[in-house]
C-alpha cells in the first residue's frame, strides 16, 4: 500500500502548489500590480511566423455566421460576441481564447473574413484585455494566443485603422510581459515549454534588444533539454505532445532563420530527435499509437509536420528513455508500452496501460488500445485511461493506477495518475529472423503481491506474433490468497476487424487486408464487446478477445496471432 500512500501525498502536494500558484497569480496580476505589465508598445510586427496547422475556409464562414466549432463542440452565439456569453465547456473556452481559429479566416482570404477577424480581436481586447483573470489569462492560453496573433498579424494589420493597429500591438506587448512573468511559476509541463516557445516567437517578431533575444533563446534551450528526452519523446510519454510541440517548434526554427538569427542548438537537436520519434509511434495507416493520452490522429496535420522530416531513415525500434518498443517485420508493425508511469505532475493525460501493445498489418489496424475521446465528455475519459481499455492484462479487475478524483481536485490539477508501474524492466532481442522483447512491471505488486511479465516475439517475416504473459511473486513472499489472483488478458480489436470461425480460435478478417487467426493453448478465449474511443467520428463499438483465468492455475499464459492469408 506504500505506492498508494505515496501517490496521495504527491497529489496533495500538487494541489497545494496549484492553489498557491493561483493565489500568487491573482494577487500579483491584480489592479495593484497591473502596472508591471504596462510599458512601451512596439511600433510594428517585424515578421509573421508561418503556421503549420491546416486551415479550413468553411470554418471561417461558420464563425461569421455565429457558429463556433471549437474543441469538438459547436456553440451558436445568436449574434452576440463569443467573449460575452456564458459557456460551461472549458475546452471550448480555452480554444476560443487561444485564437488558433484565426488560421481559418486567413485561409478564406476574403475582405469579409479579414474584417470579422479584426472585429473579434477588438472584442477580445475590449472585454478581456484590461482584466487579467479567468481562462483567457491562464498562461497556457496566453501562449497560444500570442503565437496565433503573431502568425496571423498580416491578416489583422494589413489595411487596418490606426486605432486598431495601436491597440493590437499594445495588447501583444502586455501579454508578452505577463507571460514572461508568469512562466516562472508554471508547473513542469508542455504548457511551460509552449510558453517559452511563445516568448521566443515574440522576441523574434517584435522589436527586442539583442540581450532579450539571447535570454529567451537560452531559457527555451534549457526547457527543451528538460522536457525532450534523448530518444525524442516527451517526458509526459504522450505521443500527441510530440506532434503538438513540433507544430510550434518547426515554424519557430524557420522564424529564427528568416530573421537571420541562428536557431539555438537545443532547438535544432530537439526537432531532429522528435521527428523520428513521431514516426516511431506511427502505424502504416498513418495513425499514432493510442498510448498515454493519444486519441484520434488528424492525418493532414501529421503529414504537414512530417513533410519537414528529411532524414529518410527507418523509424527507431527501441525508445528506452520514452519507454516504448516497436517490432516491425514485413507488413506487420507492433508498438508496445514498456515504460513506467510518468511523474505525477506530468500524468494528467497518462494511461494505466503498461505492457499494452497495438498491432497493424499493412495499412490496417488489428489490435489496438481503446484510446481517448479527445472531444467527448470529460467524465468519460477515465474509461479510456483504465487498464481494462488496453491490450494488456488486469489483475482482479483492478486498474494499474487510479485517476478519479473529486471535482474540486480535478478543477485544480486535472486527473493525474496515482500509482501505476514504478519499475519496468525491458530486454530486447533482434535477429535477422525475428524481433522480440521481454518486459516486466510492478503496478500490482503493492496490492496483490504479483509482477506481470510480457514476452512478445514477431517472426516468420511478420506473419507470426507469439506472446507469453507471466505472473509471479517476489522471492520469499507468502502464498497467494485464493481470491486475489484473477487475471484477464485483453486484446481489443479495431472496429473494422470482423471475427469469424470457431470462437475458441477465431479468425480476424480485415476488409481488403490480411486474415489472421488467434489462438491460446492454455485458456479458451472469450469474445466480448468493447468501445474504441479514438475514432475520428467519435466512439465506435468493437469486439475484444479476453483470456480469463487464475494465476494459481496458470501462471504463464501463451497466445499467438498467425497470418493465414495475405492482404
Amino acid at each position: 500500500m506504500a505506492n498508494g500512500a505515496g501517490g496521495r501525498k504527491r497529489l496533495w502536494t500538487l494541489v497545494g502548489a496549484e492553489v498557491w500558484r493561483r493565489v500568487r497569480r491573482r494577487l500579483r496580476a491584480g489592479p495593484k500590480y497591473r502596472w508591471r505589465f504596462s510599458g512601451r508598445s512596439p511600433e510594428r510586427v517585424l515578421v509573421a511566423p508561418p503556421d503549420l496547422r491546416l486551415a479550413d475556409p468553411q470554418i471561417a464562414h461558420e464563425i461569421y455566421s455565429g457558429r463556433y466549432p471549437l474543441s469538438g463542440h459547436m456553440v451558436e452565439t445568436g449574434g452576440q460576441s463569443p467573449f460575452q456569453i456564458a459557456v460551461a465547456d472549458r475546452g471550448w473556452l480555452k480554444s476560443l481564447h487561444g485564437f488558433r481559429w484565426l488560421r481559418h479566416m486567413h485561409a478564406a482570404d476574403t475582405d469579409l473574413a479579414t474584417a470579422n477577424a479584426r472585429a473579434l480581436v477588438s472584442d477580445w481586447i475590449a472585454v478581456h484585455g484590461g482584466s487579467i483573470e479567468g481562462v483567457a489569462w491562464e498562461p497556457g492560453t496566453v501562449a497560444k494566443r500570442l503565437v496565433a496573433w503573431l502568425q496571423h498579424s498580416s491578416l489583422l494589420l494589413q489595411g487596418a485603422e490606426l486605432r486598431f493597429y495601436r491597440s493590437f500591438l499594445r495588447s501583444l506587448a502586455v501579454q508578452a510581459r505577463y507571460l514572461r512573468w508568469a512562466v516562472h511559476g508554471m508547473p513542469d509541463s508542455k504548457e511551460k515549454l509552449r510558453a517559452r516557445i511563445a516568448l521566443a516567437f515574440a522576441a523574434l517578431s517584435l522589436p527586442a534588444s539583442a540581450s532579450s533575444l539571447r535570454a529567451v533563446t537560452r531559457q527555451l534551450g534549457e526547457e527543451l533539454n528538460r522536457q525532450i528526452l534523448p530518444d525524442g519523446g516527451h517526458v509526459s510519454r504522450n505521443p500527441l505532445t510530440i506532434m503538438e510541440l513540433l507544430a510550434d517548434l518547426l515554424p519557430l526554427r524557420q522564424t529564427y532563420t528568416n530573421q537571420a538569427e541562428r536557431p539555438p542548438d537545443e532547438l535544432v537537436a530537439a526537432v531532429d530527435r522528435m521527428l523520428p520519434a513521431l514516426r516511431f509511434f506511427r502505424h502504416r495507416d498513418g495513425s499514432i499509437g493510442r498510448f498515454n493520452g493519444m486519441g484520434a490522429t488528424i492525418q493532414d496535420r501529421m503529414s504537414a509536420i512530417l513533410r519537414h522530416d528529411d532524414t529518410g531513415a527507418a523509424p527507431l525500434l527501441h525508445a528506452p528513455y520514452s519507454g516504448y518498443d516497436r517490432l516491425e517485420l514485413g507488413e506487420t508493425v507492433v508498438i508496445a508500452d514498456t515504460g513506467p508511469a510518468p511523474p505525477t505532475e506530468l500524468s494528467r493525460a497518462a494511461n494505466a496501460g503498461c505492457l499494452s501493445f497495438e498491432m497493424s498489418s499493412g495499412r490496417r489496424l488489428i489490435v489496438v488500445n481503446c484510446g481517448i475521446d479527445t472531444y467527448g465528455p470529460v467524465e468519460a475519459r477515465p474509461l479510456g485511461r483504465s487498464t481494462a481499455a488496453h491490450s494488456t492484462a488486469t489483475l482482479n479487475d483492478t486498474s494499474q493506477a487510479r485517476f478519479n478524483h473529486g471535482k474540486r481536485v480535478a478543477a485544480l490539477v486535472g486527473q493525474p495518475l496515482l500509482g501505476g508501474a514504478l519499475n519496468v524492466s525491458c530486454q530486447r532481442t533482434d535477429t535477422a529472423e525475428s524481433q522480440s522483447f521481454v518486459a516486466s512491471q510492478d503496478a500490482y505488486l503493492s496490492r496483490f503481491g504479483l509482477y506481470h511479465e510480457r514476452e512478445v516475439k514477431l517472426s516468420d517475416g511478420g506473419r507470426m506474433l507469439v506472446g507469453i504473459d507471466r505472473f509471479y511473486k517476489p522471492a520469499g513472499s507468502p502464498p497467494l490468497a485464493g481470491d486475489r489472483d484473477a487475471i484477464a488478458i485483453r486484446f481489443h480489436l479495431h472496429p473494422d476487424v470482423e471475427l469469424s470461425g470457431d470462437p475458441r480460435s477465431p479468425f480476424l478478417d480485415v476488409p481488403d487486408g490480411a486474415r489472421w487467426q488467434f489462438a491460446s493453448p492454455d485458456i479458451a478465449p472469450v469474445l466480448e464487446e468493447t468501445i474504441f474511443f479514438a475514432g475520428l467520428a467519435g466512439p465506435r463499438r468493437s469486439r475484444q478477445i479476453v483470456l480469463v483465468g487464475r494465476v494459481s492455475d496458470i501462471p504463464a499464459v501463451r497466445w499467438l496471432f498467425r497470418q493465414v492469408t495475405a492482404g
